[in-house]
């Protein structure tokens, strides 16, 4: 099923960062894999609009921040579970850098997340405690976008947490799942798309929009 793209429709690019990529403090395998998907996705968007990772040091989601604690376990904080990770995406690293491949000159916005060092922030629109917005919303709604196909880095993480956020903030998600790669730590995958059936997030290919 070929996609028709609207003037109200905008392409959100979930944190395509060095750390995130092959040789990375926390890297997705394959995800520098999706860069020419989503370069040519880029392309046919009237929006595009960028996520980027930008975590000061000592944030609360590294592992090293936690005594006898490893990176993938979850703790418990003050906002709920939390899994702990690798120090990754420190601000003015080169890890936390878009890769180097990414070629979107007319994306419009870089909306950076994870800078409380206090809470993490996997959605493009709310912080982990699920109350703190990042704007992300009304910055859509000011602008008109209605529509959302929604890709990067990780499905199973950041990804999902923006797409179903979107979804409940009044705005249609769209996952491209083949410009999207996943963490893939066990159950991960599978309660992303159990997510998405229940909060009715599409799933789509980008040949849907490209061929």
């Amino acid at each position: 099923m070929q996609i028709n793209l609207r003037s109200t429709d905008a392409l959100l690019v979930i944190d395509v960062q060095n750390d995130f990529c092959p040789g990375g403090a926390l890297a997705v395998a394959g995800g520098d894999e999706i860069v020419p998907v989503v370069n040519a996705l880029a392309e046919r968007f009237e929006h595009v609009l960028l996520t980027q990772d930008w975590h000061p040091a000592r944030h609360i989601s590294f592992a090293s921040e936690h005594a006898g604690r490893k990176p993938f376990e979850t703790i418990t904080v003050e906002y709920g579970a939390q899994t702990l990770w690798p120090d990754h995406c420190l601000q003015h690293s080169r890890g936390a850098e878009l890769h180097v491949a990414l070629d979107v000159p007319r994306a419009e916005l870089v909306l950076r997340k994870g800078f409380h060092r206090g809470i993490d922030s996997y959605s493009a629109f709310l912080e982990n405690d699920h109350r703190m917005p990042t704007g992300l919303a009304g910055y859509l709604r000011e602008r008109g976008i209605a529509r959302l196909f929604v890709c990067g880095l990780a499905y199973d993480y950041c990804v999902r947490f923006s797409a179903i956020d979107g979804m409940e903030l009044g705005f249609e998600c769209i996952v491209v799942e083949d410009a999207c790669r996943a963490v893939n730590l066990p159950g991960s995958v599978e309660q992303t798309n159990a997510d998405f059936a229940k909060v009715g997030v599409k799933r789509m290919m980008s040949a849907e929009i490209l061929d």
